[in-house]
Parts: C-alpha cells; sequence; structure tokens
C-alpha cells in the first residue's frame, strides 16, 4: 500500500501541474486533499503524526527544504547588489524580525503560550517556504539579467534566504526552554553567547562556507580539464551532489546548512551565467523537489485527519490566522516602502507569504533537542496557518500572477519599440513564440506553468532590451 500510494503520487505530481494550469487550484491543495482521504482509509497505513516521530518528520523535511534552496538559488538571474536585492533586503532586515515579534507577542499575550513556545512558534511561522511557492517563483534560469518582475523575485529571494536566518530564534525558544542553561550562564552571558554564535558565527560560516563551496563546484562544473568537465556531460543529478555536499559540510562545523545551500547555489550561477547546465540543474532540482512535495503533503493530511489539530485552541488559531490576513501583509507592505515596484506589486509581495514545509521542519528539530512546554498545542496552530497559506494562496496566485502579467504587459515602453514580429502584435501576451538561445524549441506563453513563466520571462527581457 505504501508503494502504491507513492507511486500514484508520483504519477499525479506529473499529470496535475499541466491539468491545474489554468484553474485556480494549486498542486499542493490536490495532495492535501489526498493525503485526507488515504489516511482516512481503511489501508493500515502507520500513524503519520510528527510528534510521534521527531526524527523522521525532521530529516524528510530537511531534504525538501534544501532541494528547493538549491533550485531557488538556480534559479534566479539577477546578480546580487544592495539596490538589486533591495526588496529582498527590506523583507528580512524590516519584515521578519517584525512578524516574529508580533506572533510571539500574540502567542503568549492572546493564545496563552508560555514565552518559550510562544517564541518557537513565531521563529516556527518566521520563513516563507521555498518548497510551496513554486506558482509565485521565478521560472527557469536564464541567460538574460535582470529579466524577472519585482514580485517573482522578491518572493523567491526572500524564501531563499529567510529558512536560514529564522534558525537564530529556533535556538533562542530552545535555550529559553531549557532553564539550566539559561541559568549557568546568566541572562547577559546567554544573550552574549546567542549573539556572537548563533548569529554572528553560524550565520557568517553558513554564507562564508556556501559561497567557497559553490565557488570550487563551479570551478568543477565549467573550468576544469574537458575529461572532468561536468557541465559537458549535462548530468542532473549533480545538483543533488551540490546540494548535500554544501548542507552535510557546512553543517559538520557549525554553520547554518541552509544558507550555505542557497549561497553555493548563486557561486555555480555565478561561475558561469549563461551556461545551459544551470538548466539542468535546476530542472533536476525541481523534480525531486516536487516528488519530496507530494510526500510530505500526503503526511500533512494523513496527519490533519489523524488529530494534529485535536490541541488547537479559538485563541491560538486567530494569533495564527492573524499572521496570514493581518501581520505578514500589513508588516510586509510597510518594509517595501521606497522598494522598487508599484504599490500594488508590493502588496502581491507583503500578501504571499506562503509557510510550508520550513515550519515543521523548525518544530521537529525543536522536538527532538529540547523539551518545549505546549509543543502539540504549538505544532496544531502552525499546521493550521499551513493548510490556511496552501488553500488561500494556492486559489489566490493563478488570478492575481495573471492580473499582474496583464497589467505589465499593458505598462507604457518609454524607449524605442522594435517591429513587432509578422503576424503577431508588439507587446502580445497570447501566442507569442520566441527562442532562448541555447534552448531546444521555442516558449510558449499560452499557460501559467512553467512553460507560461518563462514565456513571461521572454516577453520581459525585450521590453529591457527595448
Amino acid at each position: 500500500m505504501a508503494f502504491t500510494l507513492v507511486g500514484l503520487g508520483a504519477l499525479l505530481a506529473g499529470v496535475l501541474p499541466r491539468m491545474l494550469e489554468h484553474r485556480p487550484l494549486s498542486m499542493p491543495i490536490a495532495f492535501l486533499g489526498l493525503g485526507m482521504l488515504v489516511f482516512l482509509l481503511p489501508t493500515g497505513l502507520p500513524s503519520p503524526d510528527p510528534l510521534a516521530h521527531p526524527q523522521l518528520t525532521t530529516h524528510l523535511t530537511e531534504i525538501g527544504v534544501i532541494v528547493a534552496l538549491m533550485g531557488a538559488g538556480l534559479k534566479i538571474d539577477r546578480r546580487v547588489g544592495w539596490r538589486r536585492w533591495s526588496s529582498t533586503w527590506r523583507l528580512l532586515a524590516i519584515g521578519m524580525p517584525l512578524c516574529i515579534a508580533g506572533v510571539a507577542l500574540l502567542g503568549w499575550w492572546w493564545a496563552g503560550l508560555v514565552p518559550a513556545a510562544a517564541l518557537l512558534l513565531a521563529a516556527a511561522l518566521a520563513p516563507t517556504d521555498p518548497v510551496l511557492a513554486a506558482d509565485v517563483q521565478v521560472g527557469e534560469p536564464t541567460d538574460v539579467e535582470d529579466n524577472e518582475d519585482e514580485v517573482r523575485f522578491a518572493l523567491t529571494s526572500e524564501a531563499g534566504l529567510n529558512d536560514g536566518l529564522a534558525f537564530p530564534f529556533v535556538y533562542a525558544a530552545m535555550a529559553i526552554a531549557t532553564t539550566g542553561v539559561a541559568t549557568s550562564l546568566g541572562p547577559v552571558d546567554w544573550l552574549t553567547r546567542w549573539l556572537t554564535v548563533d548569529v554572528a558565527y553560524k550565520i557568517g560560516v553558513g554564507i562564508g562556507g556556501g559561497l567557497l563551496v559553490g565557488w570550487l563546484l563551479g570551478k568543477l562544473f565549467f573550468r576544469a580539464p574537458s575529461n572532468l568537465r561536468l557541465a559537458r556531460h549535462a548530468e542532473g543529478f549533480v545538483a543533488i551532489a551540490a546540494t548535500f555536499l554544501a548542507y552535510g559540510l557546512i553543517e559538520v562545523i557549525g554553520g547554518y546548512g541552509f544558507l550555505a545551500v542557497f549561497f553555493a547555489a548563486r557561486a555555480i550561477r555565478a561561475a558561469e551565467r549563461t551556461h545551459e547546465f544551470h538548466g539542468v540543474l535546476h530542472n533536476f532540482a525541481e523534480q525531486i523537489e516536487r516528488l519530496l512535495t507530494v510526500l510530505l503533503l500526503l503526511f500533512l493530511g494523513g496527519a490533519v485527519v489523524d488529530g494534529l489539530l485535536a490541541p488547537l485552541t479559538w485563541p491560538a488559531a486567530l494569533a495564527g490566522l492573524a499572521l496570514v490576513f493581518v501581520i505578514r501583509p500589513v508588516v510586509g507592505w510597510l518594509s517595501l516602502r521606497g522598494a522598487p515596484g508599484r504599490p500594488a506589486e508590493h502588496w502581491v509581495i507583503a500578501f504571499f507569504g506562503i509557510r510550508g514545509v520550513g515550519s515543521f521542519y523548525y518544530l521537529a528539530y525543536a522536538t527532538g533537542h529540547a523539551d518545549i512546554p505546549q509543543l502539540d498545542l504549538v505544532w496544531a496552530t502552525v499546521a493550521l496557518v499551513v493548510i490556511v497559506s496552501v488553500v488561500l494562496h494556492g486559489i489566490a496566485a493563478t488570478p492575481v500572477m495573471r492580473l499582474l502579467d496583464r497589467n505589465d504587459e499593458r505598462a507604457p515602453v518609454t524607449t524605442e519599440r522594435e517591429p513587432a514580429p509578422t503576424g503577431t502584435a508588439a507587446g502580445a501576451t497570447v501566442g507569442v513564440a520566441g527562442r532562448r538561445p541555447g534552448s531546444a524549441g521555442p516558449v510558449d506563453c499560452r499557460h501559467d506553468g512553467p512553460a507560461g513563466r518563462e514565456g513571461r520571462d521572454h516577453l520581459h527581457r525585450r521590453r529591457v532590451q527595448r
């Protein structure tokens, strides 16, 4: 039965994206519902309760997140820079800490959680998810810089970075729960150690180590002698090798592996920006990510029908929903004041703060490493937020992004326009075909799936060039 379920899920992972392209329904919604249905039937499958299997939950979610981070780092075309990534820095430096503070305050004051549990709830819900946010992220790698629209770029880069940056707050919650550590060190010494080790050292090692690993892998991929140059062979599974190497090596020396994977991907991309091997790596990572997403969502659906939401209280539920409907949209919009893009784009970025697999990883990690009170209530609250986010953002993603794309195409072009291709109106969004250098075929702009995103990237590149 388990093999049958996994096989069916893998098959549907290949079929459903094409069936749902024009509909306000996402693949995560479908698999969440399928997981509920399967585990309601008398199949004899074991209980997928994450509280009963924290180690297994930790490793499954861990792999899902790092594979998604590698894919996110590879597909961003825009070079890292202070101005180019202005929206990202604002969301990370302003938006994320304010979201953590707001959720922690509501969890303690309104939901009745003890301080350690309230901070863990806020830290787990802080990162936006690179796994479940594919519908609002940039498409596959291209050979033209700065071709992404601001909404997709900001959401992709934010999700690539905030998974690692939320980890210090998880460590803080664990330390507060372990009262003996705080008592033996004293509040000042504990705060100093947290700032120097959990924040400065681990973040620095994660970023620096990831860049170093990515730089070395980039040399191997693109600069090694021809018989060793992996880019010549177009073997996509090398993306998994790069992911596990960057994550494992940096975790061994005490850094944040999530940051290492993302920055390793950026370093690999910088080694040879226009090579088609980046597309091969990204596509393989995306396929593995989709399979893992299917498995995790089936388990989540099963955990829900198995009673994961049973400990939920109304105050905790309202605190979690406040993050989705109030805190993230307001804080995200305020943090983007003065950032590139139109006000409508800022609202879309602020609204699509999708929560998902990363939140479960942090909870599972804390469950296995610290004795935190009210943990079942924290799990139930996070599960509710993730389910609401999957359904709400999954339904809204297609119409909202389509409306943004339509408005973007209507925006006037002030520079000189090139002649339209024969039989095609300039700036049309339907039926336009182009060829990306190094690609195998035409770009289809008629869909909102991966091909549609690539087509929109093509149209945007033409506007930039004009």
